[in-house]
């Protein structure tokens, strides 16, 4: 009996792992379906992110779907900057490290900016170079 309670706190430990995989399984199902519809996107645990043309969508991954969606096209954009950390970072000084890293979209008019989390600081300024030439193709 005793070595079936000392196997005990590690059959709970199996069965948090393949519940964590299967939640983060179905997230990513969701997204691909979400995806589809895209010219480019980018799916993080923080959130993602679809391109169309000049119109840009991103929102927050759950199991049910994507949430909090948010919509605007880069013609309203006025600027896209790299945050590392809340410091604005140009694309040649990356950090290797950050704990915080996203793309911040600044607007013309009196909307506010508008951040976009990214987990990876490269991926972040390889989304930021490629929507920057889309929006000056744009013009």
């Amino acid at each position: 009996m005793e070595r079936g309670l000392m196997w005990l706190p590690l059959l709970a430990l199996f069965i948090g792992l393949a519940w964590a995989g299967w939640n983060e399984f179905q997230k990513v199902e969701a997204y691909r379906r979400w995806a589809q519809g895209f010219d480019r996107a980018k799916y993080d645990i923080l959130a993602v992110l679809g391109q169309k043309d000049t119109s840009i969508v991103w929102g927050k991954p759950t199991r049910q779907g994507i949430l909090d969606l948010q919509r605007f096209s880069l013609s309203e954009v006025e600027e896209i900057r790299l945050l590392v950390d809340e410091t604005v970072v140009d694309g040649y000084d990356l950090p290797k490290k950050s704990r915080s890293c996203a793309l911040e979209f600044v607007f013309s008019e009196d909307k506010p900016s508008m951040k976009v989390p990214f987990t990876d600081v490269e991926l972040a300024a390889k989304w930021g170079q490629a929507l920057r030439s889309i929006d000056r193709a744009s013009e």
